[in-house]
């Protein structure tokens, strides 16, 4: 279903189609590769420009032990990835995400379809407490869907990452499971 055969409420809403998550696995290297590489995808997060197909396959075909690595499927299309990343030791009640939708698909449910599946998996399945984040302070529609999932802002990081010739500050983020 594309955006002109969508329900009234569904073009409204900017919606179009069910979005499918799923594992992300090694065949979808080349499709991950070239999102990460879209200007507005790498801006929101510390990828460098240019990232090659191999290394996007040597990330899938070795994840961090544990990681949850996740895509957004929409109508065949890969529009979107996640993770999940478990710490260790003292601090294994807490993960870390991180995610970014291709720049034609943001503001249609993708990241929020992402972003549920990760907080399912966290809350329901791996007894994780605690989820963390950075989300950069420009950053308006990330840091409203991340609110809109309960996480709060805990402190802002100075000069946190070097983005288009500037430093650039952070928010962390967290979210409470008690």
């Amino acid at each position: 279903m594309n955006s002109e055969q969508a329900e009234p409420s569904e073009r409204r809403s900017g919606k179009i189609g069910p979005v499918e998550i799923r594992a992300a696995r090694p065949s979808d290297a080349e499709a991950i590769t070239s999102i990460a590489n879209l200007s507005g995808f790498r801006v929101g997060t510390l990828r460098l420009p240019f990232q090659s197909i191999e290394e996007t396959q040597q990330w899938l075909d070795k994840p961090a032990p544990g990681a949850i690595n996740l895509v957004a499927v929409l109508d065949g299309q890969i529009v979107g990835n996640a993770g999940l990343r478990r710490l260790t030791g003292r601090r294994i009640h807490v993960g870390q995400i991180g995610m970014g939708v291709h720049d034609d698909f943001t503001g249609r449910g993708v990241g929020s379809a992402l972003l549920a599946a990760l907080i399912d998996t966290a809350d329901n399945w791996l007894a994780i407490k605690r989820v963390e984040l950075t989300v950069y302070v420009d950053n308006a529609p990330a840091i409203r869907l991340y609110e809109k999932f309960g996480f709060e802002t805990e402190g802002r990081l100075r000069a946190f990452a070097f983005r288009n010739g500037e430093y650039v500050d952070a928010f962390t983020m967290a979210r409470r499971k008690l």
